[in-house]
């Protein structure tokens, strides 16, 4: 291929992924609305940018660090809140990340090895999902892929700037996700300290500087929430003691893992095994070419045994193949909160090392072992598609004959190029299948997932929600107290999209009657109303657009405000009116949280009289 044709064929693929993101995006709302309510406040507040505070006048934080809010809070400032602001730089990050999976491929090997890996990437069915939304993902995934590229580059000729700008990658994306950043870290410090082509001190020199730049990243963030009283900042969401470390190290690290109770959070998971990638849970979303990537990286480093210790495609297989194998194994036995979508951190090295490795093996004339990995895609592909035997049941049938014909032929025929279009529609066609689907499907709440529904998510009789795949259930979620609905999503917390529970934990949108209310004298208050919970928040603050309280944060279950807090708020006529009554949230103490949020709605109920505006019990806070 001439480098114009790669060229244009790289704009047709971004310009496809593109159309296949961005496409139809307003049919999800406000998707998450518990990130979109955090978007919206700091559209109003600098002060709640900075911070990631879910309301304007910052009561509170997200239960992440902000970094992933601020690409669409500017977006917002820019272009006005409306679900395209909000989902476009998701987009957008997706798009670039594609091109990164390209660049890091062609580096090394011809134009259409980028472009498979691109494809791949971008026809990955939990990417599409996760760049077409508003969870804090996408802004992980491009960081890391940028990290992924940078640490190889720097392996080919020892280049300390090119790993100073991974460290520098990797600390920004804990701002993102917190510690999910880190798990590369272990296979990118080996394979540069084993492979890099400079003296070993350097390359120790090296990793200290590019540790240094990674701690600089994510510190700066941390210092100045650690310089800024805790009189003069939100309450930092997820953590008991209003503590980022705690936050970080606990609830949205130790407690991932271990399933540990930090804050409320619970272990709702006891489905960890080696096998989890392939589950019915997970294997839809990122599974697909996940045994070609693992076998074409065990048969590339054997094949390359005999190079020199530097060599590159060696190490840069081993960059991201140490990528998915870590991340994967962490993901498979977390003991803790693990949802499907977060194996859209594992799409990048698997489509890198698909590219690659298919180049190697190509270049090496290795056509029977392709022939082999064709045939158990396609074979894996009709059990993945078999799962859903409702939805195109024909497609698993010719996915399967198609593939089993390619590698067949390319044992027995020379009409190479013939084969090779089948064997990659053959092995493609299913993800890409599940791709359009879930594009083509409106995605609310806070557990999404892509493609079509495998039984993995359902309502349980008695409240409730049965996690996907078996296990604990998720307590009942508080009571919404307000009509209406998210689109595509039914009322309240009730709604159950296609795809599992992607409904679950989301906003619904109160009465234009109630929105009213809220909006009515507003501007003489900082907040115009509290209620339990965030996604109760949520709803109403994304309709009336002034700042609504989100007692007790996520789960309802942080110390946020406490009781004497809010009753000085109260005194001080702070907060207009508190709306519901006895929502305890996910369970308050009994799950090692906070029960300030019942306190606080029983105080209410005890001290002010409850009014009923159009189905949704409100209390006046100025009036006991």
């Amino acid at each position: 291929m001439t480098e114009a044709k790669s060229r244009w064929a790289l704009a047709a693929l971004l310009t496809g992924t593109g159309l296949l993101y961005i496409w139809g995006l307003d049919a999800s709302g406000w998707a998450n609305s518990y990130y979109s309510a955090a978007v919206q406040a700091g559209s109003q507040s600098w002060k709640a940018f900075f911070f990631g505070a879910s309301d304007a006048a910052n009561a509170i934080t997200v239960d992440k660090t902000p970094a992933s809010l601020w690409p669409m809070v500017l977006s917002v400032r820019l272009f006005g809140l409306n679900s395209w602001a909000v989902l476009v730089p998701q987009a957008l990050m997706g798009v670039a990340t594609v091109a990164m999976v390209y660049a890091s491929v062609r580096r090394l090997f011809n134009a259409w090895a980028g472009l498979l890996a691109g494809a791949v990437m971008a026809l990955t069915p939990v990417a599409v999902l996760m760049f077409r939304f508003n969870n804090p993902d996408a802004l992980l995934v491009l960081l890391l892929t940028v990290a992924g590229y940078c640490v190889a580059r720097a392996q080919e000729r020892g280049a300390t700037r090119w790993l100073v700008l991974a460290g520098a990658a990797i600390g920004f994306a804990f701002l993102a996700k917190m510690l999910q950043a880190f798990l590369v870290l272990p296979g990118f410090t080996l394979v540069y300290l084993v492979t890099a082509p400079v003296a070993f001190w350097r390359r120790v020199w090296q990793l200290l500087l590019a540790g240094a730049a990674m701690v600089a990243a994510a510190g700066w963030w941390l210092l100045a929430v650690a310089l800024v009283p805790a009189s003069e900042r939100p309450y930092i969401g997820g953590s008991q003691t209003n503590s980022v470390l705690e936050l970080a190290l606990g609830y949205n690290g130790i407690g991932r893992l271990n399933g540990g109770d930090y804050g409320g959070l619970g272990n709702l998971n006891q489905q960890a095994g080696w096998l989890r990638m392939f589950d019915t849970e997970a294997g839809g979303q990122i599974a697909w070419l996940l045994p070609a990537a693992l076998v074409l990286l065990v048969a590339v480093t054997w094949l390359t045994r005999g190079a020199p210790r530097t060599d590159p495609v060696r190490a840069a297989l081993w960059v991201w193949g140490s990528w998915l194998i870590v991340t994967g194994l962490v993901f498979s036995l977390m003991q803790g909160i693990f949802h499907s979508y977060y194996t859209v951190a594992l799409a990048p090295a698997i489509a890198v090392l698909v590219g690659m490795g298919v180049a190697v093996l190509w270049e090496r004339g290795a056509r029977r072992l392709l022939g082999v990995l064709t045939a158990v895609t396609a074979v894996w592909s009709y059990v993945l598609l078999s799962r859903s035997s409702d939805w195109n049941p024909w497609l698993g049938v010719a996915v399967l004959v198609a593939g089993l014909g390619a590698a067949l032929a390319m044992l027995l025929t020379r009409r190479v190029l013939a084969v090779v279009a089948v064997a990659l529609a053959a092995c493609l066609a299913g993800p890409a299948a599940y791709a359009v689907d879930t594009a083509a499907s409106p995605h609310t709440g806070a557990i999404p997932t892509a493609g079509p529904s495998t039984g993995g998510g359902f309502a349980r009789p008695g409240g409730g929600f049965a996690r996907p795949g078996g296990g604990q259930t998720f307590g009942r979620p508080p009571a919404t107290g307000f009509g209406g609905g998210t689109p595509g999503q039914g009322r309240g917390f009730g709604g159950m999209g296609r795809g599992g529970m992607g409904g679950l934990l989301n906003a619904g949108a109160p009465a234009a009657e109630l929105t009213a209310l809220l909006k009515d004298g507003a501007s003489g208050y900082t907040w115009a109303a509290a209620t339990v919970g965030s996604n109760n928040a949520a709803g109403y603050q994304l309709a009336s657009g002034v700042p609504v309280m989100a007692v007790g944060g996520f789960n309802g279950t942080d110390p946020a405000p406490t009781l004497q807090q809010f009753q000085q708020y109260v005194a001080e006529k702070k907060i207009h009116y508190f709306l519901g009554a006895g929502m305890g949230g996910f369970g308050g103490r009994s799950t090692g949280g906070s029960d300030d949020a019942a306190r606080i709605a029983a105080w209410v109920q005890e001290n002010f009289t409850a009014t009923t505006v159009a189905g949704t019990t409100v209390f006046d806070l100025t009036t006991p």
